[in-house]
Order: C-alpha cells, then sequence, then structure tokens
C-alpha cells in the first residue's frame, strides 16, 4: 500500500521490463544471523513497507513461540536516521511499521521516540529485561542500504538455530495482518511505551563504572575532535564525555547533523581512512586538537586518529586499537583489584580473524582469553555465558573497528569506546606519553604483532567455489599446500570442513559452517593468514599477522617478513590474473 513503491512496480510492469521486475520479486532477502540486510526499494528483495511488515510478522511468531511471556515483557525497537526518497522508505517509518505488529497481537513494545546508538537496543532488551529487541539500521553501508538487526533476550545478537527458525516464520507469515498498513495506531496503544528518556539516563550512569581517572579528566588540556559522519553518534558521544567529566570534542560541524545523504562522504565507513576523516583533521589543525574520534553512522565502532610529532596523522587499525584498549582496560581492572586470586575469573575476548595481541597479554598477565568465529554475534553470547557463570569478561574486539569495553552491552560500543578511550588518552598525556608511544610500548612488552589485511572482490561464486577448492586439492586430491612460495605452512584449519590439523583428533573446536569458506594458515615463521569470504559483500577476504616474541624489535624487519608473506599468499593461494580477481 506505499504509493510509491506501488509506482515503480506498476511502472515497470506497464514497459514490460521484466529483467527489473526478475530483480525485484526474483527472490526474497535472506533473513541470517545479521538479520537483514539490502537496498531499500520495491519488491521483495529490497527494504520496504510490506517486506518489514512480513518480516516483523514472522519473528513476532516465532517470539510467541519461544516466549510464554511475550506479552508481558515484550519487545524494543530503535532506529538511525536512513531515509530514502524514491521509494518512500526510512528507518523510522520502518520502525513504527514493526512497532505495530506487534502492538497488534498484545505485545508491549518500547520504541525509541528518535534516532539512538545501536548499542542502546542490547542494553535496553537486557536493562529492561526484555525478550528481544530489533534495530533498524545499515550501519555504515552506502545511502541507499538499510538493515533489521536482532537480538534476543540475553542482551546478544541471533545466533543459529534463530536466524532459520524466524526465516521459516517469515515465509509462513507474508499476507498483512488486518491492521498491518495502519502505523497510527501505535500512538493512542497503552501498549507503546518510549525508553528514550530512562536509557538516557540509565547508559551513562552505567558506563561510568568505566570511568577510573575522573580527576584527570577534570584538569586536561588534551583536545579531541569528534565526527558522527552525517549519523547518529553526536549527541551521545557529547553526553559520555559530560559523564566521564572530559570538556566536550570539538564537532565537525558538517558531519554532525544525521542526513541520510552523506553528502562529504563517498562510503560513511570510517574504516576506509583517512578519505571520511578529511574534515576531521580540517577541524583538528585549526583547534589544535591531538586525537580524532570518528564513530561511523549507527555508533557501533569507532576509528581513531593520532597527530604524529612529524605532523602527519596516524589512523590506527582495529588491532592496534584492540591492543591499546585492552591493555588499558586489564589496567585499570589490575588497579582497583588488589585481591590476586580474582584473575583467575577475568576474561577478554576477540574473533579469530583479529590480531592475537590479547593472547600475549593475557599469557603473561595470567588471566584467560578465548577466540571466536568472526562476529559479534559470537563474542556477545560467549561473553553472556561467561558471565552467567561468575567470570568477568573485561573486554571483547574485532579488527573491524568493534569494541565492547563495557558488560552493559553485549555488542559493539563506539559511544563508551570513544569515551573510554579518551579518558586513556588523557591518562597517559599526564605521563607524556602518545597513544601510539603507549602502543609501542605494549608490543615492546607482549610482542609485536604486526597485521596486514586486504581483500579481492570476485563477483562469481564459481569462481570463489573453485578457488577454494583448490586450496583444498592443491597437491592431489584432499591435500592443503605445504608452502606458500618460500614460507613453510606448518598448520591448517578449515572451518568449512571442520579440518584442524593442531588438534589430536584432527576436529576443529570452533563451529564450522558449510555455506562460508574460511581456511586458516600458520606458518613456521611465526606467521598466520585467514582467508574467507565475506557474508554481505562480494569480497574474498585475508587476513595476516606476524608474532613476535617479546624482544624481538626490530619491526622494520618484520614488517618486511610480512609484506612478503602476503604477496607469496596473494600470487599462489589467490591467483588474482588466472581467477579475474
Amino acid at each position: 500500500q506505499n504509493p510509491k513503491t506501488s509506482a515503480i512496480v506498476k511502472q515497470l510492469v506497464a514497459e514490460g521490463n521484466d529483467g527489473e521486475l526478475q530483480k525485484y520479486f526474483g527472490s526474497r532477502m535472506e533473513f541470517g544471523t545479521a538479520g537483514l540486510r539490502a537496498a531499500m526499494g520495491a519488491g521483495i528483495s529490497h527494504m520496504n513497507d510490506l517486506t518489514i511488515i512480513q518480516t516483523t510478522q514472522g519473528f513476532c511468531r516465532y517470539l510467541e513461540k519461544n516466549f510464554s511471556d511475550l506479552k508481558k515483557r515484550g519487545v524494543v525497537i530503535g532506529f538511525d536516521a536512513r531515509a530514502h526518497h524514491s521509494s518512500g522508505g526510512s528507518s523510522k517509518r520502518f520502525a513504527r511499521l514493526a512497532a505495530n505488529t506487534f502492538i497488534s497481537q498484545g505485545v508491549p513494545v518500547y520504541l525509541f521516540s528518535d534516532i539512538t546508538p545501536t548499542p542502546f537496543v542490547p542494553y535496553t532488551v537486557t536493562h529492561l529485561k526484555l525478550c528481544a529487541g530489533i534495530m533498524i539500521t545499515a550501519s555504515h553501508n552506502p545511502k541507499q542500504d538499510n538493515g533489521y538487526k536482532v537480538y534476543w533476550e540475553n542482551g546478544a545478537q541471533i545466533i543459529s538455530p534463530h536466524d532459520k527458525g524466524i526465516s521459516q516464520a517469515i515465509e509462513e507469515n507474508q499476507e498483512p495482518w488486518p491492521q498491518a498498513w495502519d502505523d497510527k495506531l501505535i500512538d493512542s496503544s497503552l501498549l507503546l511505551h518510549d525508553p528514550y528518556a530512562t536509557v538516557n539516563k540509565e547508559y551513562f550512569k552505567d558506563i561510568q563504572k568505566q570511568c577510573f581517572h575522573r580527576n584527570i579528566n577534570k584538569e586536561t588540556n588534551l583536545k579531541f575532535v569528534h565526527t558522527s559522519v552525517h549519523g547518529v553518534g553526536h549527541k551521545f558521544v557529547q553526553l559520555a564525555f559530560k559523564a566521564f567529566d572530559l570538556s566536550p570534542p570539538f564537532a565537525v560541524p558538517e558531519q554532525k547533523d544525521p542526513d541520510p545523504e552523506f553528502p562529504t562522504v563517498k562510503y560513511p565507513n570510517p574504516e576506509e581512512g583517512k578519505g571520511v576523516l578529511t574534515l576531521s583533521f580540517a577541524l583538528a589543525e585549526k583547534d589544535g586538537a591531538k586525537i580524532i574520534l570518528a564513530n561511523d553512522p549507527d555508533a557501533d565502532r569507532l576509528a581513531v586518529a593520532e597527530k604524529q610529532e612529524s605532523g602527519e596523522w596516524k589512523v590506527f587499525s582495529g588491532n592496534e586499537l584492540g591492543a591499546l584498549l585492552g591493555w588499558w582496560i586489564f589496567t585499570c581492572w589490575k588497579n582497583h583489584n588488589r585481591d590476586t586470586r580474582a584473575i583467575k575469573d577475568v576474561y577478554m575476548l576477540s574473533s579469530t580473524v583479529s590480531s592475537k595481541i590479547l593472547r600475549a597479554i593475557a599469557l603473561k598477565e595470567g588471566f584467560h582469553f578465548e577466540e571466536t568465529l568472526t562476529g559479534f554475534k559470537w563474542m556477545g553470547n560467549r561473553a553472556k555465558q561467561l558471565m552467567d557463570q561468575g567470570k568477568a569478561v573485561l573486554f571483547a574486539f574485532e579488527e573491524a573497528i568493534g569494541y565492547m569495553c563495557c558488560p552493559a552491552v553485549l555488542d559493539k560500543d563506539g559511544v563508551s569506546a570513544a569515551v573510554i578511550t579518551a579518558e586513556m588518552a588523557s591518562f597517559l598525556a599526564t605521563r607524556n606519553l602518545s597513544l601510539s608511544q603507549q602502543l609501542k610500548a605494549v608490543y615492546d612488552e607482549y610482542g609485536f604483532h604486526i597485521t596486514k589485511a586486504s581483500y579481492f572482490i570476485c563477483h562469481d561464486p564459481k569462481v570463489i567455489q573453485q578457488l577454494f577448492d583448490n586450496l583444498r586439492n592443491f597437491d592431489g586430491k584432499n591435500t592443503y599446500p605445504k608452502s606458500c612460495g618460500r614460507f613453510k605452512v606448518s598448520g591448517i584449519r578449515d572451518l568449512t570442513t571442520g579440518y584442524d590439523s593442531s588438534q589430536p583428533d584432527q576436529k576443529a573446536i570452533l563451529p564450522t559452517s558449510k555455506s562460508s569458506q574460511m581456511i586458516t594458515f600458520t606458518f613456521a615463521n611465526g606467521g598466520v593468514a585467514t582467508m574467507r569470504t565475506s557474508g554481505t559483500e562480494p569480497k574474498i577476504k585475508y587476513y595476516s599477522e606476524l608474532c613476535a616474541p617479546p624482544g624481538n624489535s626490530d619491526i622494520e624487519q618484520l614488517k618486511k617478513e610480512l609484506d612478503e608473506l602476503v604477496n607469496a599468499l596473494e600470487k599462489h593461494f589467490f591467483q588474482p590474473e588466472k581467477n579475474n580477481l
């Protein structure tokens, strides 16, 4: 019943444009553990009023099956500032339609009255003990996209088999229920609640448990620039600084207000590095700020840059900031826990494609480190399991600039990460240390961990399959490569097939997934490289790392060694010319 998408389809039918109609209606968006993510527009392959109604009807039925007290506890729904003029879709409209679906079935809905960061949804699920949460966002994707992200009652993103169950329930509930289109009904419903004021108060109270140096924060002369890249983060990072008694960061004026067009950047993704930060650099130079904090548009990720003595700006990689935050959060914990026995219950987590620096710190300091599969859904769920066993999970991170610094949110959170980074920098400044100098000190103490990651683009699934089949049958059937150029392979873990050469029974410990490709090679020189397909983009990614023991401080030599390993990996395992990548 949306006049805009309806008109688009009628026009294509009138033109007899079968190709476009096939694109719109050929296949339904796949509901996976990350929920939905697709372009806004007409048809069942896109995010629009109808597909949101269908998805929510399925999700509602699935929750009714799983929770006898759904009508007592309810769900939370949040949204970012995305909007798509030509199809009339927007995050706010989708959130209201989703709320209407639940309310029509007698389920209480806590619908935020205004835009919020993604981490506020998992926070609200836990804080109000709700059955589930939905966030309407496409994070840092291009402007035409939107998404539907789902959290379970434990406050973490869903993992299998929930995705399959929800997907099936969507298939079974495609016809819109009687009042599905009339979202005005919710405004007069007693089942509609607005958690905005409560959550804003409670969240900032909870993150203050990670504030350890209030006096330093009050006095510091260090200046910060913050950009929310046309997303939701501005107001919330300002409030976080206030909660920590830090002077507010300078906000990049052209990017501080939400704008669904993202007019000043090619991609609204701070992972892209310097291109997204151009305006931040200019403002920092003007105001004499040393450190830039950049959130992605839904404020669940954080990029950090620091001005070096040379006048150059250094943008930290996700692994480097993970090393700094891991060191900082453990140091703060240690200084506040004099009981040395408590360390046996302390945990940190990172994903298997992220740097192993936390493992090195854990080994030396005596706490536990665990790695999980890629993605915060795995770290959030594992953190909750550990916390339920009485363990303290201090920190979790992934190389894609995602950090969980505060146990109140079991997902990546760019707001708390920004203010904790600011406190760490302020503390280091009292010791005349920069973030870069402290990073080097961390590597000096625990061993250098140098990483390099990139990707090849490939639009042909057959080529991708062939490339990975070739690696599994390298020297004849069922044999993996024994070397990569001059680098000897010492171990192989294949999480597509479940093979792990380092285990006594040769079976991998981490869960396996036949639907995605992922092989990790360990090399005799201490190098590790993982090749995997992306769940959301036509990419074959690789992540490589060289871990040196403490004391081996010839960093240029280590970098050269890693560069050569990566070149060999590209040449012998990817074969870009042959595979046309």
